[in-house]
This record gives structure tokens, sequence and C-alpha cells, in this order.
């Protein structure tokens, strides 16, 4: 198509005086309907102001307005000296909410691959109101969640937990809020808290913005040192220690039930509480046994929906020490007087008739088929050893660094998230987290571990030394 400030049809029979709101409004959206039934297209120019002022009748300033109200809906660029151009449409958002950039594999987001519960919930939603507590949706309840719920989630979690008592639960929106619930129970600013030398970043933000010291304790290859977790105990004195015993986001490693035991009988001697989140926990096939349902009165064990079931719930649950229970419900009231009663009301369904478990069982399928591609590209040394793991840690080989190896892997199209975020202590972080759950397709991951290998191979020559 030629440019239009040659030919001006495009524009025949449009009546500014047909519809309501301001002219630029009304002119903005004569433009609008022009692209959406293609007699604009992208790369078209649209004529100067003043000519498009003449052509229409109306105020220069109208069109200027109405030119500025294209741009802020992305259908027009203005360029200086050239004019303003016809833009390409934004893309639809993903169905997970994730905003996508054309051409890149963004593997930096830890979700869900699925859509199960998309499915799940077309099948379950026009039921609802036939339910005998359909009408808790409209009503408060309790801080600490409705009893229905929180006797639901007891009876799904009792594995974990040890126990089926629904007045040792506290219902919270994720695990973020949960971990925020957590520490202002109890913690003051201040106080210590103790985890792993790499540790899950939210909990590092968390505790900085409430003034909370969190110090490293020395880990291997197997987790966190128990020997190192008692000196740690001895000269810092902590309130508590943050641990991912399943699936350690980043690292992936998973504690033995030696070392569980160990590091909670340390706590335990010491007085200090256990943060168990175990937010990956329901995606592996065999866990081992958790800390808190081996050392119930100093643990506070954590998980949520948001990795095994939709990044969208918001919804989690904590299994409290009974001598915290009320605190940690107090806590929650002010914070938020409680979690969103449509959700609770959903989640509890789906449990009660074993919907919740049939979504993780398609999440878990999926995985496995990711960590065999995961296998396939990379290195046994660089592979996780749960075969349902939603992400693997890449260590970077000599000379790369995280900031060149994420920005050269940002050039290449593909996005992951450096390893300098899970640490807050001077000691170097040379790795990055791959998320293989949030690649749209398997051949999407294939492709972007195979642009990933082939930069860790030999991509920093061919990136900085121009070879």
């Amino acid at each position: 198509m030629e440019n239009i400030d040659k030919i001006t049809s495009p524009f025949d029979g449009i009546d500014l005086e047909i519809g309501s709101g301001p002219l630029y409004q009304r002119l903005c959206d004569a433009v609008i309907l022009l692209i959406e039934s293609k007699k604009l297209a992208h790369g078209d120019r649209l004529p100067p102001h003043r000519e498009l002022a003449q052509l229409f009748g109306v105020n220069v300033s109208t069109v200027t307005r109405a030119i500025k109200l294209l741009q802020q809906r992305g259908h027009v660029e203005s360029r200086i000296g050239s004019g303003s151009f016809i833009q390409p449409p934004r893309p639809k958002p993903p169905r997970s909410g994730v905003v996508e950039t054309a051409g890149i594999c963004d593997l930096s987001i830890n979700r869900p691959a699925t859509d199960a519960y998309l499915h799940m919930l077309e099948k379950i939603l026009p039921m609802l109101p036939a339910h005998n507590h359909f009408r808790m949706i409209q009503d408060y309840h309790l801080p600490e969640g409705d009893v229905r719920v929180r006797e639901a989630f007891a009876q799904w979690l009792a594995p974990e937990l040890g126990h089926t008592d629904p007045a040792r639960l506290v219902m919270v929106n994720g695990c973020q809020h949960g971990m925020s619930c957590i520490v202002d129970t109890i913690a003051q600013p201040g106080d210590v808290i103790l985890t792993d030398q790499i540790t899950f970043h939210g909990f590092i933000a968390l505790c900085a913005t409430k003034a909370i010291r969190l110090k490293a304790v020395e880990t291997d290859q197997a987790g966190m040192v128990p020997e190192a977790f008692r000196e740690a105990c001895q000269l810092h004195r902590p309130k508590a220690v943050f641990l991912m015993p399943n699936n350690h986001n980043p690292t992936t490693v998973t504690l033995s039930p030696r070392r569980r035991k160990a590091l909670g009988d340390i706590a335990r001697e010491y007085g200090v509480f256990i943060i168990e989140d175990d937010v990956c926990g329901p995606l592996m096939e065999n866990p081992p046994p958790t800390i808190a349902s081996t050392h119930p009165d100093i643990t506070f064990y954590l998980m949520s929906l948001s990795k095994c079931v939709a990044a969208g719930t918001r919804l989690g649950v904590i299994s409290a020490p009974p001598s915290q229970v009320a605190t940690l419900a107090g806590i929650l009231r002010l914070n938020c007087w409680s979690t969103n009663s449509l959700m609770n009301f959903i989640a509890a369904t789906m449990i009660e008739q074993g919907k919740l478990q049939e979504i993780i069982a398609a999440e878990r399928s999926e995985l496995r088929s990711r960590n065999k591609i995961l296998a396939e590209i990379l290195p046994p040394s660089q592979v996780p050893r749960e075969k349902t793991s939603p992400f693997a840690w890449l260590q970077l080989p000599d000379p790369w660094r995280c900031a060149a190896f994420v920005k050269s892997a940002e050039q290449a199209g593909v996005c992951v998230l450096t390893g300098e975020a899970f640490t807050f202590s001077q000691t170097p972080v040379h790795a990055v987290r791959i998320n293989l759950n949030a690649a749209r397709s398997g051949d999407d991951l294939r492709k972007a571990l195979a642009i990933l290998q082939t930069l860790t191979n030999t991509g920093y020559r061919q990136a900085f030394i121009g070879a």
C-alpha cells in the first residue's frame, strides 16, 4: 500500500459528527476502525496534522490529541521529522497472564507448565452454586480460614504434616504472604534469621524490608551443613532458620532424611524456629518426610498452589507449631483480615473431589517430559536429581559471569534469572536459574536449552572476543 498522505481514500466516508464523546476521541476511534478493517496497515504513514485537520474540518489541536491517544494505545508511533506511522498490533497476553515478547523464550518465570487448572475450573465452576457451602463465598470467615477449607487441606496434606488437625492450619495468600506473616509472628527488626548461602530471592527481599538480619550458613552439595548450623546458632542466637528441604529454589538440592533430622534436632536444642518452605514439594513423586512431621513443635510448614496448580491462585497454607497458631492468626487478621473466600471455596471443592491431585499429576507428567529434554541437552552434572523439578541451576564455566551470560542469552532469544538474585552475601555466584515450565512448549524449551548450552561452551568467545 502506498503512503496515505498521497492516497487519502481510507478516510473517505468518515463522519466525525456521528458518535459521542469529544472530537479527538471520535477521530482516534475512526483510525482504529480503519486499522482493524485492514484499510490502514503496519508501516502506513498518516497525513500531517494540518492536512488531517483540513480533511475533517477540525482544529489542529484536535488532531494532535487524537494522535497522542493513538500513541498511548499503541496504534501509532510518531518519529521526529518523519511523521506518524501505524504500529503493528500489540501481542495478546498468553493464557498465563505473563507478557511475552516476540522472539523471546522467557525461562525466568517459575509457574506451572500446563493449563490443567483452567480446564478443571471450566468443569467445576458451573457446579458450585449447588454446593451446600456455596453461601460462604459472600461472607467473612475466620482470619485463619473457613473450617471446611482447613479440614480439606489438613486431609490432603496429612502425609506431609504428620497430622490432620485443621486447628493448626492458617490459610494465606500464597507463600510470599505466608513468609511475611511467619516472620512478623516470631521476629522483630534487628533479629537474625539463618538461611542457606544461596536461597530464595523472595525471602531475601522480604527480610530486607522488615530489617531482619539474614546470616548465611555454610552449605555443600547436600544442603545446609549441620555443624555449621550449630555454630551459627551459637554465634548469632537466631530466631529462626529458613529452609527449602524439597527441591531447593534455585539449587534443586533435596535434603536427605538424615540431614533433616540433624538440622531439626539442632534447632530444637537452641530454641530456633524452622520455616519450612515446601512450595515445590507437591511436584515431587516420593519426597522424604518433612521436618514439620518430625519436629512439629518448632516448625512452620508453608506451601501454596502457585507452583503445582496455577500461579494466579494466590492461596497457600501454614501448619504452625500449636503454641504459635493464635499469634499467627492475629498477624493475618491485622495484615489482610483473611484470604479470598471464592478461591478457598474452589480449592476445597477440588480437594474433596480429587481434582487437585489430577491437576498436579498433569503438571508432574509435563515436568517429567521437560526434564528428559533437559537431560538430552545439558551434561549430567547440570541436571536436577528430581525428575519432576520445575527448574535447573546452570553452573557457568569460566570466564562467564552472571550479568554477561544473562545479557548474551537474551540477545540470543532466551531469558534466564541471574544467580546473583539468590544471594545476600559477598560470595560470588556464577550460575543462572532456568525454569523448565516457563517455555510455551517442549519444542520451545528444546530450542532455548540448545542456545544456552551453546553459549556455555563457545558463546563467551563469540560474544566478547569476536572469534
